[in-house]
This record gives structure tokens, sequence and C-alpha cells, in this order.
């Protein structure tokens, strides 16, 4: 009986799991209006643990993210200046459809002069008409517009101006009107239902590896609590571990800059933090070893 009740339309659990679902996907997109009201009730759906209204972990991930969504910004999930992939407006058919092929990117901005001059985008199937025919190619004639957004956007406002205009890319600008970033439809998604890959993304690697003499690489991306627990050592202060969350900020912090390849920027804890990999812009790869170590290695120390 009690099953049979749990599927009719208007339950406990349909009222609880998809009523608040639909209230609180309305207010993201501009159809509800009492968005404090949705977000106690989903803390609240995401504390039960009765057997009418429990959920399974993929819907209470969903729901915190659709908490954090709320909160986010644009600069929070863009793709930072260093890793934007764009053709220049002379580019032949030839250049623009081997440089898609190469990134698996179906969109890609379009530049004049330099990054900072995007005039807009170019569509891998604008490029259909192109193909195998004699008629003459050039790239200005198939660019699409493309809308520039502060970094300081609300995420589900750009969601919302994304759909009405049927756009899938922007670009984000600082307020001297540089390109900062670049945002897509694609990433704005996934910060509700998680990474979404397709037939041209590869297997992640780890974030964090342990090499052959006990020290750690890691991706600046990864946490600096998965550090911790891999290392046995709290590498934050207890005011401080809100406002760094990653390797990178840990060494910017340390550093006070964004320090160079082959840099050895050194934490209090006795950990000695090598720069594999960076650009004047962040720190990309590091490997973390405990300081005497290096007195170990060729050409260190005394030994």
């Amino acid at each position: 009986m009690s099953s049979d009740r749990q599927d009719e339309p208007g339950s406990a659990g349909e009222r609880t799991l998809l009523g608040v679902l639909a209230g609180w996907l309305g207010s993201l997109t501009g159809i509800g209006s009492q968005a404090d009201s949705l977000r106690q009730s989903v803390e609240t759906l995401i504390a039960e643990r009765d057997d009418d209204t429990a959920l399974d972990e993929e819907e209470r991930v969903m729901l915190l993210n659709l908490l954090k969504f709320g909160e986010s910004r644009v600069e929070d999930v863009m793709v930072p200046r260093a890793d934007i992939i764009a053709v220049p407006e002379g580019a032949s058919l030839a250049e623009v459809v081997k440089l898609m092929s190469r990134v698996g990117h179906s969109r890609l901005p379009v530049y004049r002069n330099s990054l900072d001059d995007v005039i807009g985008m170019v569509h891998v199937q604008d490029l259909l008409t192109y193909w195998s025919v004699d008629e003459p190619f050039r790239l200005a004639d198939v660019i699409r517009r493309l809308p520039f957004v502060p970094p300081s956007m609300p995420v589900q406002e750009m969601l919302r101006e994304m759909r009405a205009d049927k756009v899938h890319l922007a670009m984000v600008v600082d307020e001297h009107g540089g390109i900062d970033g670049l945002v897509t439809i694609e990433d704005l998604m996934e910060e509700i239902v998680g990474e979404i890959e397709d037939e041209h993304d590869t297997a992640a690697l780890p974030l964090v590896a342990i090499t052959a003499d006990g020290s750690l690489e890691a991706d600046a991306r990864a946490l600096i609590l998965e550090i911790e627990l891999k290392l046995g050592i709290d590498l934050l202060p207890a005011d401080r571990d809100e406002d760094i969350e990653t390797v990178g900020g840990l060494v910017f912090d340390l550093a006070g800059r964004v320090p160079a390849v082959g840099e050895v920027v050194a934490h209090p804890a006795g950990l000695a933090i090598d720069v594999l990999d960076a650009d004047p812009r962040r720190v990309r790869k590091v490997r973390i070893r405990h300081a005497d170590m290096a007195e170990q290695e060729p050409g260190g120390g005394e030994g």
C-alpha cells in the first residue's frame, strides 16, 4: 500500500523531489520568485533520511549543485584566457577544419589582430557548404555574432540569455575590454548535472599522483584537502580553509605571485613545492616533497 501511494501523483516523495526541483529550476530561469523559501526546502530535502523522501547520492549531488548554481558567477565556470583556442580571421578552410578536428570543438572564436579583438565565432556546420566545392572561402562570410559578458554576471542570468538568444558560446571581458575567458552553455549545465563527456573527451588523468621517491605530483586544480589526506599534514590554518581550495591557490598565496617554472616555494610545514608547469597567469602543475629530500638529489645540499 505504501508503495502504491508513493507512485501516485502528489505523493510525499513526488512533492518533495519533483516539486522542489521544478520550483527551484523555475526560480533560476526567472519563472519563480521565491528563491529563498525554495532554497530552504532543498536544504531540508537533502537532510531527509526517512524512507518516503530519502534521496540517492546522485539526487543529492544534483540538488547541492543547484544550490551552488544560484550563487555562482561566470568567472567561476569560464574557460580561462590561457586555455582559449581561437582562429585568426584570415585562416583558410583547411586550417579551420584542421584545428577543429585537433581540439574536438564545433565552435571556435574568431579574432582579427589579437585575442582581445574577437569579432565572432565560426560553427562547423557553416563550413560544410564549402566542402568539396570550388566556391571561394572567406572566414568573414560565415562568422556568427558572439555575446560579450562581464565575469561578475550570475550564471543563471547567463543561462537565461543564452537560451533566449539561442547561442552556445560567449566571451568574458574584463573592465578594460580585454578577453578574460570564454563560457559555453555546456559549462553552465555541467555546474548542475556534473561533467558532460562526449566522444572527443579523453579519460581524465588523476590530479594527484605519488611518485617513486614518495613525493606528490599534483595538478594545480587539485583540492588541498586531497593533498592533506595523502600527506597527513594540515596545509592551511583553520581560518584560511575557506579562502584557499586548490594547490594553485596555495602556491600563489605562499609566493605572493605566480612563480615561474623551476622555482621552489617553501611551505611552513617543512615542504618544498617545485613548480613544474606554469604560464604568466597561473601555475599548472607542481611537485610537493619534504624539503630535506633536496639533499638526497644530485647536486642538492652537501650530499
